[in-house]
């Protein structure tokens, strides 16, 4: 049978329920996140994506979230604390407790039931630091079925380099005060010194032995000022071969940080990852 075009076809206007598009809302630390939750048509239960956003989160990829929603994927977009008027203070260390609480929370028995998801089926994905975030997290809780990295931003290389040339040093600080208008409680000195200090133990190509057992996705981007491929993608693809993650699949796209001319391609990859290894419920709009 074949597959429709992800991008280009609506669910008939015959099937149910239908898609919705509700607000959600976490707890985090005594905090309020806020997120937008995008449900296929279709009974379900539908297999989840947690989409994880970079900083400051200038691009959210709600492009991404809604071709996967067609493809039968419900997709949450959220923000983290501190960030784009949400309550707390913004760190690296909180996008790390937020993703771990939400890839929790939508998870849970009442959550799941409400919105028709399946919470054995849980896939994150990100982009930039959302990337880093999203390989830490699934590292971290082996029932994450599958992981995602789009020009993942390496805070442990990039913490080496920073510590050995006070220029990059320098470079960094500059990159993150650019981006410092919607967050709240930080500065890049703090983001900064944060990195260094956690070192090593920040290292992508470290995971490899975490993920071994599962289905990781890594795109990395060839005109990349942020995250170029010889220092942030290459080596992690390396590391996770040499180990093996036998189920491994790289790409390297010649776009730019953001993917600007590759939004299409981005998502047809992202889809047909998952569909491989996270079918869609039969009978959804991707099924």
């Amino acid at each position: 049978m074949s597959v429709p075009d992800l991008l280009m076809t609506d669910p008939a206007p015959d099937m149910t329920p239908a898609a919705t598009t509700p607000a959600v809302a976490f707890e985090s630390a005594g905090e309020t996140l806020l997120g937008v939750l995008h449900v296929p048509a279709g009974p379900g239960p539908h297999p989840i994506v947690v989409l994880l956003h970079g900083f400051p989160g200038n691009e959210r990829n709600f492009d991404v979230a809604q071709a996967l929603r067609r493809a039968g994927y419900a997709s949450l977009v959220f923000h983290y604390r501190g960030s784009w008027g949400i309550g707390g203070s913004y760190s690296w260390a909180h996008l790390l407790e937020d993703a771990t609480r939400v890839t929790t929370a939508v998870r849970e028995p009442e959550f799941a039931a409400a919105h028709r998801l399946d919470p054995e089926r849980l896939a994150v994905a990100g982009h930039s630091a959302g990337g880093f975030t999203a390989l830490m997290t699934a590292a971290a809780d082996p029932s994450i079925a599958a992981v995602a990295s789009v020009s993942g931003f390496d805070f442990g290389w990039a913490a080496a380099d920073s510590r050995a040339d006070p220029a990059r040093r320098a470079w960094y600080l500059d990159l993150w005060r650019g981006g410092l208008a919607p967050l709240r409680g930080t500065s890049a000195e703090a983001l900064l010194a944060e990195m260094e200090e956690a070192g090593d133990s920040w290292s992508l190509a470290g995971l490899a032995p975490r993920l071994a057992n599962r289905p990781v996705l890594l795109i990395g981007t060839g005109r990349d000022d942020v995250t170029p491929a010889p220092f942030h993608h290459d080596p992690v693809v390396s590391a996770y071969r040499a180990h093996p993650v036998d189920r491994l699949e790289d790409h390297l796209f010649p776009a730019d940080h953001d993917l600007s001319d590759h939004r299409v391609r981005l998502s047809r990859t992202l889809a047909d990852f998952l569909r491989r290894h996270l079918p869609p419920s039969p009978g959804g709009v991707g099924g």
